[in-house]
């Protein structure tokens, strides 16, 4: 079999293993349209590559608005690698405490807002504080993890705890420990990983799910669409609306930001 169909199948896995968490899926978007109904929003956060589900989920065609997307460039722009702004120094960075805290110093957020925070090992500090963090502020958390590789590591928060332990609810990309998911002969270290594959599935279930109910509430999101779809006209009327609807969604975000926060 060549390495190409392994991956599929691998990946055919991976949706089993997301097929089986239906009902868990529809939890959440009830949880997540609950918050976006009420005006408020979803937080959303990953750090390092995880921040690739963070923009899967907004903004992006066949996405709207009611998310803030909350990615840190210290902790997550790999592009260089290595010098000034390298692949170390975020990977430092994602097991500093207390940086999380720091991050939600800047959001008057409230109750009625709920959060997504993905990460794959669920044991780097960041991540982990950050839904900490959440949950001090009575905002009801869902972590999307690996459950493999989860189980498979070691926190290295101080306390040992990891992401599941501050999650009202848990998805799991179904990618295997360490990620990574095809072996080749005489290579001791497997490629191509998975998580990014099952991330990507469940965000788009959760976001169309969500999308469903706020339709059916009488709340029709305003979809990023192609011209192509829908006419350049219409297209451009909603680009214009989902962002300002953005705009006033972040203000309320910023309205009373202050140390009891």
């Amino acid at each position: 079999m060549s390495v190409t169909k392994q991956y599929l199948e691998k990946g055919r896995d991976i949706i089993s293993t997301i097929e089986r968490q239906e009902s868990v899926i529809q939890e959440v978007a009830q949880l997540f349209a609950k918050s976006i109904l009420n005006g408020r929003m979803v937080h959303l956060f990953g750090s390092g590559h995880s921040r690739i589900m963070v923009e899967e989920m907004w903004p992006r065609y066949g996405s709207f608005p009611g998310f803030n997307p909350i990615v840190e460039l210290s902790l997550s722009f790999h592009n260089l690698v290595v010098g000034a702004n390298g692949q170390r120094q975020a990977m430092f960075l994602e097991n500093v405490p207390g940086l999380a805290a720091r991050i939600l110093r800047n959001f008057d957020t409230s109750p009625m807002d709920t959060a997504l925070v993905i990460s794959s090992s669920g044991c780097n500090v960041v991540p982990i504080e950050m839904a900490e963090e959440f949950q001090k502020r009575k905002i009801k958390v869902v972590a999307l993890v690996s459950s493999l590789h989860l189980e498979g590591s070691t926190s290295k928060k101080a306390d040992g705890k990891k992401l599941t332990d501050f999650a009202d609810y848990v998805l799991d990309t179904g990618a295997p420990l360490g990620d990574a998911m095809i072996y080749l002969d005489g290579l001791d270290s497997p490629v191509a990983p998975g998580s990014t594959l099952g991330g990507v599935l469940i965000i788009n279930s959760v976001k169309a799910e969500v999308a469903n109910i706020l339709h059916k509430n009488g709340k029709s999101p305003k979809v990023l669409s192609s011209g192509k779809i829908i006419g350049e006209k219409r297209a451009m009327e909603l680009f214009e609306s989902a962002y300002d609807e953005h705009a006033h969604l972040m203000a309320k975000l910023y309205e009373n930001v202050g140390p009891q926060n």
